[in-house]
């Protein structure tokens, strides 16, 4: 996706946050929704490297804390020429990570627990790979701020609902009005956050792949991944919806709101493309022997 498109839409989620408050409150609304909208993106972007993370609960470790992740991390951010970023871990069964911050020289990691457990050091790479991707490829902070907004948009909703749009000479379309913000201001967000995501997601499996230099790494990891998900709840990220499109796997499922948008492409249409990647490339169809998987560098 061209920086051009992305810009586009970053400023379509604004404009539905301006229309949310005009619906609620008029011009008036409609003036303060934007000056909010101005300072979450300003907000978001000073403290993007922090923001999700503390929505995650994830606590930052070193290579003593957890030896088969950071020096992993460090090693694949070394291979694809990038500062090496802070690592964080979450406390969660769900196998799943992210990455996030406003600049390569401020970003960061972020693994949960099941998915050092359950995954191997190859798969592990090729996960970590694709997260140094999103930052190389500087998607880490539009993320945020798409998460940021997409979020707002939905409390602005939840307010206009509280409130039932206030007065009529405040609220230019009564309870109408209410019934769109409620309604369609969330739908919109999640489309537009569905545009966004889905093709960034390929270009980072690429991209991830090539900085690890097994396509397949990443695509074991991509199909373990979603069969755990699908099994396991992550309790902070169905507290925080909005930010299910950072992770390298949707990360919801125990609501049902939760499948009516879809911000990542499907898992098997990333696996298929990661595996014609191996083929043009000559990598090896099948990983190392389990017992072998564990110990050493991978490459």
């Amino acid at each position: 996706m061209g920086y051009v498109k992305t810009a586009m839409l970053l400023a379509l989620l604004t404009a539905l946050f301006g229309l949310a408050g005009y619906l609620i409150g008029g011009t008036t609304g409609m003036v303060i929704a934007l000056v909010i909208a101005a300072g979450m993106n300003v907000f978001s972007w000073w403290s993007s490297d922090t923001l999700v993370l503390r929505m995650h609960n994830a606590v930052e470790v070193d290579a003593r804390a957890a030896p088969d992740l950071v020096p992993l991390v460090h090693q694949l951010a070394d291979r694809a020429g990038l500062p090496r970023p802070k690592v964080y871990v979450i406390q969660t069964d769900q196998p799943n990570a992210f990455a996030t911050g406003r600049s390569p020289d401020h970003a960061a990691v972020a693994a949960t627990t099941g998915l050092m457990q359950r995954l191997t050091r190859e798969e592990l790479a090729g996960v970590m790979a694709h997260e140094l991707a999103h930052i190389k490829h500087r998607d880490t902070l539009l993320m945020t701020v798409t998460a940021t907004l997409a979020g707002a948009i939905g409390m602005l909703a939840n307010f206009a609902f509280f409130f039932r749009g206030g007065n009529g000479r405040d609220n230019p379309l009564g309870f109408i009005g209410v019934i769109a913000t409620v309604f369609l201001a969330p739908l919109a967000a999640g489309l537009v956050q569905m545009a966004i995501s889905r093709s960034r997601e390929y270009e980072a499996d690429r991209i991830g792949a090539e900085i690890c230099g097994q396509p397949l790494w990443l695509a074991a990891a991509l199909q373990k991944i979603a069969g755990f998900a699908a099994r396991i709840d992550n309790d902070s990220a169905e507290r925080h919806p909005a930010t299910a499109h950072m992770f390298i796997i949707n990360p919801l499922h125990a609501l049902a709101r939760d499948r009516l948008f879809a911000t990542h492409p499907a898992t098997e249409n990333r696996v298929a493309r990661l595996r014609e990647m191996a083929a043009r490339s000559g990598a090896p169809r099948a990983a190392a022997p389990a017992s072998a998987r564990r110990a050493g560098p991978w490459s």
